[in-house]
């Protein structure tokens, strides 16, 4: 099963670093020539949404990527099913997520005039590129296929364990997929240029040990390699997490590389001298109704309002009146907002059935129309506590001791198990008082929020960037 990587894979990943520090040298970045931006098209994870691509998005524009040809998609319900051929409320089967990209992909094609578009899928979202170019007509419209953490062996390998799921290695979703294929045996069809991206041994979900799928001391019968596929461009870079293996600037920089043959001018995100933002509002539960369960969909949520304000990034404190507010419609659109790309942020949802949601946020340095964001509510454990302030970063995990993390002085936060980084947020109790600020460090980004009072219903986030 544990496959080796491929010699260019190989060189790729010790250059990692290397290529890292130099490409932050760079100051400018030339735009590449009209043939050398094919459209891309982003692919989140499992239960995840389009805004985790806000960085790499800004990434390929820093470097010269038009916008209208990065193109990010909201699957309406980004669950698996815990069995795939038995249907589940709220949650996609297997040929379901490849209809939903394979529409997505024609509708890309349609606006660009491209005959063939680059697909760049995240965990869950690798599983849904590899079924669409191997059974959905994919290997005539897709050029380039980059996988990061996709757990192209499964999360574990056991026809004993959940032998449905589409993420195990040893079921028909995933046997199927990593047939041989042609006498050298690839696991990837051909016709299509094919990276994949891993960690060394810092991906959740590729592991030897099974405390991650909540059987601590059970061997998944899947490895570190898990992810790598025969006849792929397999690349290593040490230290990444799960998330990072997709939204961070080394995967960015490889991904780049793969599909334009060269390193990109820069790795840092170059502001804008306007910034717009836009984005979607969802909630919690079947068809965003209150009661009917918490996880999580990407459906628009209608009639919930939208305030933005402008703080002071030392104390969460507003800076005078709204700067923006709305109402949202069928689309769940909470914009356009035309940004100061200086300035700090809260938006504030407001919406039937939903605890009053604040979310602080850094500064936005360029305009993007996945800024999306989700109404709340408060747990029943959390009922205790004056106000609940969680800090939360979409792209990537907390590790420690790798990252320098501190939530409300306290560094690191409770709930962030040293080790392998598996856990994306930290949750404060505050329970001596509310309305005071609160800050959450990660890595030199800082955001300063306020504890609004858990009593009249309102709930708290950081919400990091990077």
């Amino acid at each position: 099963m544990l496959q080796s990587l491929s010699r260019r894979g190989m060189l790729l990943a010790i250059g990692a670093s290397a290529l890292l520090s130099a490409c932050s040298l760079w100051r400018a970045a030339p735009p590449p020539a009209p043939d050398a931006t094919p459209p891309i098209v982003f692919v989140h994870g499992n239960g995840d949404t389009a805004a985790l691509w806000t960085t790499t998005i800004w990434r390929f524009e820093s470097n010269g990527w038009p916008r209208e040809r990065l193109h990010a998609i909201d699957l309406p319900y980004p669950l698996a099913r815990d069995d795939d051929s038995k249907p589940q409320d709220g949650r996609t089967s297997t040929a379901e997520h490849m209809q939903f990209l394979a529409a997505e992909v024609e509708r890309v094609r349609k606006a660009t005039g491209a005959a063939r578009v680059v697909l760049f899928g995240n965990s869950r979202g690798g599983n849904a590129i590899r079924n669409y170019i191997a059974n959905g007509g994919g290997s005539k419209t897709v050029s380039h296929a980059i996988l990061g953490g996709t757990p192209n062996h499964g999360v574990w390998a056991d026809p004993k364990r959940n032998p449905g799921n589409e993420f195990n290695g040893t079921g028909p979703f995933l046997r199927a997929l990593n047939a041989p294929k042609g006498s050298e045996g690839h696991e990837v069809t051909p016709g299509v240029r094919w990276m994949t991206i891993r960690s060394d041994n810092n991906d959740k979900f590729a592991q030897p040990d099974g405390v991650w799928i909540g059987a601590k001391g059970t061997p998944t019968n899947v490895g570190f390699d898990g992810p790598a596929l025969k006849g792929a461009d397999n690349v290593v870079i040490p230290g990444i997490d799960h998330r990072e293996t997709s939204f961070s600037p080394q995967a960015f920089s490889a991904a780049y590389r793969f599909i334009t043959g060269r390193a990109p001018a820069t790795i840092t995100i170059t502001p804008e001298p306007r910034v717009v933002l836009n984005g979607k509002l969802s909630g919690l539960g079947l068809n965003n109704e209150p009661g009917r369960g918490n996880f999580a969909n990407n459906l628009a949520l209608a009639l919930a309002t939208v305030e933005v304000y402008a703080t002071n990034p030392d104390t969460g404190e507003r800076i005078g009146t709204p700067v923006h507010r709305k109402t949202t419609g069928a689309d769940g659109l909470w914009g356009p907002f035309t940004a100061d790309g200086k300035t700090t942020y809260e938006f504030v949802i407001s919406a039937p059935g939903y605890a009053t949601t604040h979310v602080y946020r850094s500064a936005f340095p360029r305009s993007s129309n996945v800024v999306h964001l989700r109404a709340e509510r408060i747990a029943d454990a959390d009922r205790d506590a004056k106000a609940i302030v969680t800090l939360t970063r979409p792209r990537g995990y907390f590790g420690i001791p790798r990252d320098q993390i501190s939530l409300d002085g306290k560094s690191p936060p409770g709930g962030i198990p040293p080790g392998v980084a598996g856990v994306s947020v930290a949750k404060l109790k505050v329970l001596d008082a509310p309305n005071r600020s609160v800050a959450g460090e990660f890595n030199g980004e800082r955001i300063v929020g306020k504890a609004w009072p858990a009593a009249e219903n309102h709930v708290v986030f950081l919400e990091l960037h990077y």
